[in-house]
């Protein structure tokens, strides 16, 4: 599976003339990196994208974008998660190396796994940190369930907690590693600030995520579902959360071939380094979404509903591309 690297803020520099449509539109080329370089403005290709803000237009409604029904939602998807879904978008080798950009170099790092859900990344987190040095925190109690049965975590702590507002103390982990969570983020922006704040000075922050599809019906089914950010986006959150040297490597299912114009559930590793202590620089009103607040029940279930709808797309699409990648010869694109 190849992997791309995308480093630094505006300018975007793409090998072989690509546009930055191209990328998403077909196969990536497997001959490197592309690279964003920060500074002074280039005329020659600058990437000039609108960056959605954290909150959902009426033309995406995200239904599955709430605490409440991400909630729900798995408490029924934690029942097959490891089992069905992990094995069609988030293999033990992606998993792998999507944590390379984290630089766990040292078995005392003390990391929290925040969105940990049933500690599958927990696992790629402690073949390097020792398990008592690794906090999974989740808002699932059904996923946590499923962490707290794997023998090999019994040594680490796990507790529920909301990824926007962090049970930590400032300046208090070495890394923060989050994958497969901010997708279910009413307000991105704020958690990828919370990274900031609970990181000691030089420490780094590691989000796991989707990408945004370029297929007219993988973006009508995403947009229904949950969030699924631009690449750029996750680029703007770490940069005005505080954080420096912000890269993103692209990751993917190896029978995808590079192809993402069907958006990934797990399409891309971005990590940023904590460049100051204390609490992020970026000041943010009250939050989103208040869990506390009652919601009417019959609203609640439709998205639900709808939500799950269009989630069972996303399960077929990589039985789909796994039968083209078995289909078609190898070299050509699919």
């Amino acid at each position: 599976m190849a992997s791309y690297l995308v480093s630094g803020a505006e300018n975007l520099t793409l090998v072989r003339g690509k546009s930055p449509n191209d990328l998403h539109a077909r196969a990536l080329p497997r001959i490197g990196s592309v690279a964003i370089n920060g500074g002074a403005r280039s005329k020659a290709a600058v990437l000039r994208c609108s960056l959605s803000s954290s909150a959902r237009p009426a033309s995406q409604p995200r239904f599955i974008q709430h605490k409440k029904e991400a909630f729900w939602f798995y408490r029924f998807l934690s029942i097959v998660y490891d089992h069905v879904i992990n094995p069609g978008h988030w293999t033990e080798d992606m998993r792998d190396e999507a944590l390379e950009p984290a630089d766990l170099w040292n078995p005392n790092l003390k990391v929290v796994d925040v969105g940990g859900g049933t500690g599958f990344t927990t696992l790629g987190i402690i073949k390097r940190v020792h398990p008592k040095n690794v906090t999974i925190l989740d808002q699932s109690p059904h996923q946590l369930a499923k962490a707290r049965q794997k023998e090999a975590l019994k040594e680490c702590t796990i507790i529920e907690g909301d990824a926007e507002d962090l049970p930590f103390p400032t300046d208090y982990a070495d890394r923060y590693i989050s994958a497969g969570s901010i997708e279910y983020w009413p307000d991105p922006q704020r958690g990828i600030k919370e990274a900031y704040r609970v990181l000691k000075l030089g420490g780094l922050a590691c989000v796991i995520g989707p990408v945004y599809p370029t297929f007219w019906l993988s973006r009508f089914f995403a947009d229904m579902w949950m969030l699924f950010p631009k690449e750029e986006e996750y680029i703007e959150w770490f940069k005005k959360a505080g954080f420096k040297d912000v890269k993103l490597k692209r990751i993917g299912p190896k029978w995808y071939r590079g192809v993402r114009r069907h958006g990934l559930i797990m399409g891309c590793s971005v990590t940023g380094v904590k460049r100051e202590s204390g609490d992020s620089p970026l000041q943010l009103g009250p939050k989103a979404e208040d869990v506390k607040k009652p919601v009417n029940p019959f609203a609640f279930l439709l998205r639900l509903f709808l939500g799950a709808v269009a989630a069972t797309y996303y399960v077929l699409v990589p039985i789909y591309m796994w039968i083209k990648d078995k289909i078609v010869p190898k070299g050509m694109p699919i």
